[in-house]
């Protein structure tokens, strides 16, 4: 399940991208999957790179993926790599579980290329708030969510670096009833309801059926589960225009040929 649009990066074949967070690696994955870029996905989680990279592997194996793909266990709030790096930041649900998200922002800066782009992506305030107020347990479990986002706090703090905003959008509005279920069951796991809503989802995701995905574009504005913001920071001592990353350098990753 993607968050961020990749067409919305605006990618160009060579372009070095940082997956900042990557999880279980749907970003990185994906981008590594369909588009001629550098991909490097990293996750202060072992268990969740390690899972990233038993995903990633049957394609390596059986494929010729167009780009080029990296995964490792960093620390975002100390990234192993030198200043001006990356064409593309990607931060999908991260910034919610950082106690200095500021910190982490100012670091995702730091390696960004200047008229790079930056995308961030957290739980958008309505559906996160309804979650919170319906079980204490969703966001007190361990590595669970420490805030809730305003769009204007998140995009501020992003601004107050000097990056642009070009677009925003919700995505997965399907998903928000899931989770209020979740929350309002999070005792009872065993719910036939709940199982019977998340596999809805399951084959939503894998048939993309056209009335599911009307529905859901119609109902993310109100409903979607989570907010995403697109950048572009600024060329050195100018304001950022509509221009954007040129192709960089390869970086050397395993994939591509």
């Amino acid at each position: 399940m993607i968050t961020v649009e990749p067409q919305r990066l605006h990618l160009q074949p060579g372009q070095k991208v940082l997956d900042l967070g990557c999880g279980e690696g749907r970003h990185a994955i994906y981008l590594w999957l369909s588009d001629a870029v550098d991909v490097v996905g990293v996750d202060l989680n072992f268990t969740d790179v390690r899972t990233a990279c038993d995903r990633a592997r049957p394609f390596a194996e059986n494929a010729t993926p167009p780009g080029r793909l990296l995964l490792g266990v960093a620390d975002g709030q100390q990234l192993p790599f030198a200043d001006n790096t990356f064409d593309v930041v990607i931060c999908s649900e991260v910034l919610e579980h950082i106690e200095d998200y500021r910190g982490l922002l100012a670091e995702i800066d730091r390696v960004l290329k200047p008229a790079g782009v930056f995308s961030a992506s957290v739980p958008a305030f309505f559906p996160e708030w309804i979650c919170w107020r319906l079980s204490d347990e969703y966001h007190q479990v361990e590595g669970g969510h420490i805030r809730i986002f305003r769009e204007r706090v998140l995009r501020g703090s992003i601004e107050d670096l000097g990056h642009r905003l070009y677009f925003r959008h919700k995505a997965h509005a399907l998903h928000s009833p899931y989770w209020w279920l979740k929350c309002l069951l999070w005792h009872k796991p065993e719910s036939r309801v709940l199982a019977a809503y998340h596999k809805l989802l399951v084959w939503d995701m894998m048939q993309k059926p056209r009335l599911t995905r009307v529905l859901e574009r119609l109902l993310n504005p109100l409903l979607g589960k989570s907010i995403v913001l697109y950048f572009v920071k600024p060329r050195d001592c100018e304001t950022a225009g509509a221009e954007y990353p040129r192709a960089g350098a390869s970086v050397a990753v395993e994939g591509r040929s």
